[in-house]
C-alpha cells in the first residue's frame, strides 16, 4: 500500500471524526499523520510495527492504526465512523472546500444529509442561511455539484434545456450559411421531454449531406467527429455528449421520427408504414392510419391504441394554467416577501391567483411557522387581498407529514386554512409498507387537500421513498385529494409513468413550482412538460381553474369536514 493511499485514509479518519466532534486533540494527532506519513521519503509499507512506532510525529497508537491498515487494508474506527454517518455526508467531504466544520453545519443546522438535497438547498437559496455560508459559497458549492453530476453524464432536463437551445441556434446559424435551405430539428429523449438527458440528438437535413460531412470539421463551437457514415459526436463543455445525424432532405421526416420516438413506438409504427419515404412526420401517422402523435407520447405504451381510436389527450399547456399553488415567501425559508411573490405572479406571470404554503412547524430547519405566527402570516395575506385584488393569495401550507401519518396541526389549525399540501421531509427510509400507510393517513385527513411530491425523490441523488402507487392514488381518488406534480426540475414528482394511472381514477393533478423565490415560479414550464409526457389535459389539472372556479373548488371541499 502506497503511503499517498494511507495518508488519504488517516485524512478520511479526521474528518470523521470531525464531523462526529470526537475529541479536538486526537482529531489533530490524525490529521498531522496523514501530513507525516504522506511526505516520508520511504514506504512506510516497508517497515514493522515497532519502526513504525519511532516514526517522529506518530507515536504507538498512530502506528497501531497504520499497522492494521497495512494488516487488513481496512481501518475499524473507519468502519464505526462510517456506519455513524449518513452515507451522502461522507460523499460531500469530496466536494472541495466543503470541509468538516462547514459539512457539519449543513448536517446538524439544516438536516441535509446528501448531495441532491444539498443541491436542492442550493437552487433554493437556503444555503446562505446557515452559519458561515454566504451567497459566493452557496454558488460554489452548486458548481461543484454540478461538476460532479457531469461526472456521471446525467443531467437534468433544466441543465440540458439551455444548452440544447443554444446549440439549435448555433447549428442552424452555420448551416444558413452552408446551405440556406437546410433542414434542422432536436430529437432523442430532449425533444420527449424525459426528465433525466444523456445526450442531445440533433437531425440535419441537406440537399448535399456529403458536403455537409465535410464541413462540420469546421464547426467552431464544438468538435465534431465522425462516429459512423453521417453520423457526428461531440462533448459539450459540460460533458453533456452532443449527436449530430446529417441526412438528405428526403430521409429528414424518417430519421428525426426514428431518432426521437422509444423504441417499441418506431417499431410499431414502421411496422404499419414500411420506410418510407416521409415528407414530414405527420405523414408517417397519417400513412399508418394514426392521429398525429406528438414527441412527448412516443414511449410505446397505450398511445397507439389511444390514436387508432382517436382519443388522445388535449394535452395541457403552460396557457391554461391561472395560478400558481405550493410556494413559499420569508414567513418560512422563501427569499422573497408575500407581497413580492404576489406581485410577481400578478404582473410578471398574469395569473389570477397564488397559494402561499410556507413550511409548518415541525419543518424548524426551514422557520416553520407556530400557531402564533400563521395567524400573523392570515393577517398579512387579508391586507394584501385589500390591497392586490381582484388577484388573490389563497392561506395555505405546507404541513409535515409525521411519521404516524398525522399533519402537525391542531383540526383548529388546520381549519383555518383555505387548502393544505401534506409532504413528507423526515424519516424517508421507511419500507414500502410503512411508507405507503403513512401517505395513507395523511390522505385520509379530511384537511389534506394536496398531497405534496409523493416520493421525495431528488433525480440524480436520492431515489424516495418506496411506495406502492396504486395504493397512494386509490386512497387520493377516495378522498378527493389532488396529487401535485411537483414541478422543481430535481424532483418531477408524481412520476409522469403514474400520472395516466391518476387520470383514469378522476384523480385531479396541480403542476406546483415549489417556488423559494421569484424566479422560480417559471419552473412549472417543467410541470407541464412531464404533465403533458403523462397525458395531462387542462381540465384534470387543479390550477387550471380560474380563480372563481378554484375558490368554489376550495370552498366547497371544506364544506364538505
Amino acid at each position: 500500500m502506497e503511503n499517498k493511499t494511507i495518508s488519504r485514509t488517516f485524512r478520511l479518519l479526521s474528518q470523521l471524526m470531525e464531523l462526529q466532534q470526537e475529541n479536538s486533540f486526537k482529531i489533530k494527532t490524525i490529521a498531522n499523520a496523514a501530513i507525516k506519513i504522506d511526505k516520508l521519503p520511504y514506504p512506510i509499507s516497508s517497515k514493522s510495527l515497532e519502526e513504525i512506532s519511532q516514526i517522529e510525529g506518530l507515536g504507538k497508537s498512530t502506528a497501531a492504526k497504520v499497522w492494521e491498515l497495512l494488516q487488513t487494508g481496512m481501518l475499524s474506527d473507519i468502519e464505526r465512523l462510517s456506519a455513524e454517518i449518513p452515507e451522502g455526508i461522507i460523499e460531500m467531504l469530496s466536494l472541495k472546500g466543503l470541509g468538516p466544520k462547514k459539512i457539519l453545519t449543513i448536517w446538524k443546522e439544516l438536516g441535509i444529509e446528501n448531495l441532491g438535497e444539498l443541491y436542492y438547498a442550493c437552487n433554493e437559496n437556503r444555503l446562505i442561511e446557515a452559519k458561515g455560508f454566504g451567497l459566493k459559497t452557496q454558488d460554489e458549492v452548486k458548481r461543484l455539484i454540478e461538476f460532479n453530476m457531469a461526472g456521471m453524464g446525467k443531467f437534468l432536463y433544466a441543465q440540458a434545456e439551455p444548452l440544447a437551445t443554444e446549440i439549435k441556434e448555433e447549428l442552424a446559424l452555420w448551416l444558413s450559411n452552408l446551405e440556406p435551405a437546410a433542414l434542422i430539428d432536436i430529437a432523442g429523449d430532449y425533444r420527449r421531454y424525459c426528465e433525466i438527458i444523456e445526450d442531445l440528438v440533433f437531425v440535419v437535413g441537406s440537399d448535399d449531406p456529403g458536403l455537409a460531412w465535410k464541413q462540420i470539421s469546421g464547426y467552431s463551437p464544438l468538435v465534431f467527429t465522425a462516429e459512423s457514415e453521417g453520423v457526428f459526436v461531440a462533448n459539450s463543455p459540460f460533458g453533456l455528449k452532443i449527436k449530430l445525424h446529417i441526412v438528405t432532405k428526403a430521409a429528414f421526416a424518417l430519421e428525426l421520427f426514428t431518432l426521437t420516438g422509444a423504441a417499441n413506438h418506431v417499431t410499431q409504427v414502421l411496422a404499419l408504414v414500411g420506410e418510407g419515404p416521409f415528407s414530414t412526420e405527420e405523414e408517417i401517422y397519417e400513412k399508418a392510419s394514426l392521429s398525429y402523435i406528438l414527441p412527448e407520447l412516443r414511449e410505446g405504451l397505450d398511445e397507439l391504441t389511444r390514436a387508432q381510436q382517436g382519443s388522445l389527450p388535449a394535452l395541457i399547456t403552460y396557457s391554461d394554467l391561472k395560478g400558481s399553488l405550493h410556494n413559499h415567501s420569508t414567513w418560512s425559508d422563501g427569499v422573497h416577501t408575500l407581497e413580492e411573490m404576489a406581485l410577481y405572479c400578478r404582473d410578471e406571470l398574469s395569473l389570477e391567483y397564488l397559494g402561499i404554503c410556507d413550511h409548518s412547524k415541525s419543518a424548524f430547519y426551514a422557520k416553520g411557522l407556530y400557531e402564533s405566527r400563521v395567524e400573523a402570516q392570515h393577517r398579512e395575506i387579508e391586507a394584501l387581498n385589500e390591497k392586490l385584488g381582484p388577484f388573490k393569495i389563497f392561506k395555505g401550507i405546507e404541513s409535515d407529514i409525521l411519521n404516524d401519518g398525522s399533519l402537525d396541526y391542531s383540526d383548529e389549525v388546520l381549519r383555518s386554512f383555505d387548502f393544505v399540501v401534506a409532504s413528507v421531509h423526515s424519516n424517508l427510509r421507511m419500507d414500502e409498507q410503512k411508507a405507503t400507510a403513512r401517505l395513507i393517513k395523511a390522505i385520509e385527513n379530511p384537511y389534506t387537500t394536496i398531497l405534496g411530491h409523493p416520493t421525495g425523490r431528488l433525480l440524480l441523488s436520492r431515489k424516495g421513498y418506496d411506495i406502492d402507487y396504486a395504493k397512494v392514488i386509490d386512497a387520493c381518488a377516495a378522498n378527493k385529494v389532488v396529487i401535485e406534480i411537483n414541478a422543481n426540475p430535481l424532483r418531477l414528482d408524481l412520476d409522469w409513468r403514474w400520472h395516466r394511472y391518476a387520470l383514469e381514477k378522476g384523480v385531479l393533478l396541480s403542476i406546483n413550482p415549489d417556488a423559494h423565490r421569484m424566479e422560480k415560479f417559471r419552473d412549472m414550464h417543467y410541470g407541464v412538460y412531464v404533465g403533458r409526457k403523462g397525458g395531462l389535459e387542462a381540465k384534470s389539472c387543479l390550477n387550471a381553474l380560474s380563480l372563481e372556479e378554484i375558490t368554489r373548488y376550495f370552498d366547497k371541499r371544506k364544506a364538505m369536514i
